[in-house]
C-alpha cells in the first residue's frame, strides 16, 4: 500500500487521511459549477481543476475519461466501474505521498498546489450523486427487535421472514438531502389515542419527530431489466458508503403503516453526508456482522463471513439553548444483512439498478440505550425522557434540535478513514389553514 506518510500538511486526526481520499462534488465563490473533488485533509483537491493543469499525466487509464470530473455528479465516474475507481484513489495517494514518484505533477509546485487546493471551509458541498432511485431497507436486527416490542411485544416483536431476507421498502429520492439542509417538521395524519375504539385522525404537525443512525451505499453498476446481479458480482457494483439521517414521523408512520408501510412518515426529508468513502478505502475495516441463525437462501449467501463495516458511529444532539449532549455511541457491524445482499436481493426479481442509486442500510442500534439509533427506542416512544446536557430532557426532537451523526474506522490518527459529518437542524412546520 501507498505509505501514508505524506508531503502535503494533513492534520492528525482527520477523517479525510492519505488512506481515505473519499469523493465529493462541490462548487466555490470563484467557480459556481458543482464539479467533482476528493477531500484531503482539510482540503478539496479539485479534480476537474487537477486535470486540466494535466494532474493525471501519470495515469494514461483515466485520461480518456477525464470529462467526467467537470460533471455536476458522480454518476459518470461511478459508471467507469470499480478498477477505475481503485487506480484513481491509488494514484491520488501517490501524488500526495512523501515519496511520490510524481514530484512534479504537485509536490514541487507550489503554484499549482494554489490552483487545486482549496480549503474545506472555502467550499460548497453538493448532493454527490443525481440520485434515481432510493431503497431503505431494515438491516438493524437490534433496533427491528426493539422496534417490535414497543408495537407488538416481545413475542412477535420480528416479523416471520425477518431473517430471512433483507425487508425494505422504496424511498423518496427526491427528498434526499445534503449535510447541512434544514428539514422542516412535517404535518400529516396522526392518531392522539391508539388504544381508542373509535379511531379519528387530528391533522397537526408531527409530535415525535425522531432520527434514524443508517449507512448509505450508492451503486455504480447497471444491470437490465429481467437480469439479476448475483451475490458474487454484487460488491464490485458498489460505489461507496456515506453516513444517512433517515428523518421519521413516528406518530404519522403508526397510523399509516398498516398495510403497505412507511410513506408520509418517511418522504420529508433523508440527510447524506457529502464525502463517499470508497469501497476500497473500507475494504481494511470488513468485519463479520450480527449472526444470523436462518438458514438464508442460496441467492444471498455470501463466501466472506466479513461483510460489513468496521465503523465507529456517534450520534450529538445541539438544542437551541447550545447546549450539546452525545446521545448515541455504536458500532455499524450491528446489522443483520450486508450491502451486497441487500442489492442481490433488490434485483432477484430482475428490477433494473442504475449508478447513483442509493440504498440505506437502516437503523443502526446495539443492545444497550446508549447504542441505540433512534430516540424511539432510547425514550421507549416517549414513555422515558432522555436527560441532556444543562438539565433538558428529550423524548423525540423539537423545533431547533441540530442532529450531527459521525461515523470514523480505524484508531491511528495520521490514518483514519471517516465520513465527516452528517448535519440536520429542525424547522418549525408550516402552519395550515384549510377552510
Amino acid at each position: 500500500m501507498t505509505s501514508l506518510r505524506s508531503w502535503f500538511s494533513i492534520p492528525r486526526g482527520s477523517h479525510f487521511s492519505l488512506a481515505n481520499i473519499p469523493f465529493g462534488i462541490i462548487s466555490t465563490a470563484s467557480s459556481s459549477s458543482p464539479r467533482v473533488a476528493v477531500a484531503i485533509g482539510d482540503h478539496a483537491l479539485d479534480l476537474e481543476a487537477f486535470a486540466a493543469h494535466n494532474g493525471f499525466s501519470g495515469l494514461s487509464t483515466i485520461q480518456p475519461h477525464q470529462t467526467v470530473f467537470s460533471q455536476p455528479s458522480l454518476n459518470a465516474f461511478a459508471a467507469l466501474g470499480r478498477p477505475i475507481h481503485s487506480v484513481v484513489r491509488k494514484y491520488i495517494q501517490s501524488v500526495f505521498s512523501e515519496a511520490t514518484t510524481y514530484p512534479d505533477i504537485l509536490k514541487n509546485d507550489p503554484a499549482r498546489q494554489k490552483q487545486v487546493l482549496i480549503p474545506l471551509k472555502d467550499v460548497k458541498a453538493h448532493l454527490p450523486f443525481k440520485i434515481g432511485d432510493y431503497t431503505d431497507f431494515f438491516a438493524g436486527l437490534n433496533h427491528a427487535y426493539n422496534c417490535g416490542v414497543i408495537f407488538r411485544g416481545p413475542q412477535n416483536a420480528l416479523q416471520p421472514n425477518y431473517k430471512h431476507l433483507p425487508v425494505g421498502y422504496h424511498g423518496r429520492a427526491s427528498s434526499v438531502v445534503p449535510s447541512g439542509t434544514p428539514i422542516r417538521r412535517p404535518n400529516g395524519q396522526i392518531l392522539l389515542d391508539l388504544t381508542a375504539e373509535n379511531k379519528i385522525p387530528t391533522f397537526s404537525p408531527c409530535k415525535k419527530l425522531d432520527i434514524e443512525l443508517e449507512l448509505g451505499a450508492f451503486v455504480c453498476g447497471s444491470n437490465e431489466q429481467g437480469v439479476p446481479i448475483p451475490i458474487e458480482k454484487a460488491e464490485e457494483n458498489l460505489f461507496g458508503v456515506v453516513l444517512m439521517n433517515d428523518w421519521s414521523a413516528r406518530d404519522i408512520q403508526a397510523w399509516e403503516y398498516v398495510p403497505l408501510g412507511p410513506f408520509n412518515a418517511k418522504n420529508f426529508g433523508t440527510t447524506i453526508s457529502t464525502w463517499v468513502v470508497l469501497a476500497d478505502a473500507l475494504e481494511p475495516f470488513k468485519t463479520k456482522g450480527l449472526e444470523n441463525d436462518a438458514e438464508v437462501l442460496p441467492y444471498l449467501k455470501e463466501k466472506s463471513e466479513k461483510t460489513v463495516y468496521n465503523i465507529n458511529l456517534q450520534v450529538e444532539i445541539k438544542t437551541s439553548s447550545g447546549n450539546t449532549t452525545t446521545v448515541s455511541n455504536v458500532n455499524a457491524q450491528n446489522l443483520l444483512w450486508s450491502f451486497p445482499q441487500m442489492l442481490a436481493h433488490h434485483t432477484i426479481t430482475g428490477c433494473p439498478f442504475q449508478p447513483g442509486d442509493l440504498l440505506g442500510s437502516g437503523t443502526i442500534s446495539g443492545n444497550s440505550p446508549a447504542e441505540y439509533g433512534s430516540f424511539l427506542e432510547q425514550s421507549d416512544n416517549g414513555k422515558n425522557a432522555i436527560a441532556l446536557e444543562g438539565g433538558e430532557k428529550r423524548t423525540f426532537l423539537e423545533d431547533g434540535d441540530e442532529i450531527t451523526i459521525r461515523g470514523v474506522c480505524g484508531a491511528d490518527e495520521g490514518a483514519l478513514v471517516g465520513f465527516g459529518e452528517c448535519v440536520g437542524r429542525i424547522e418549525p412546520a408550516l402552519t395550515l389553514n384549510f377552510a
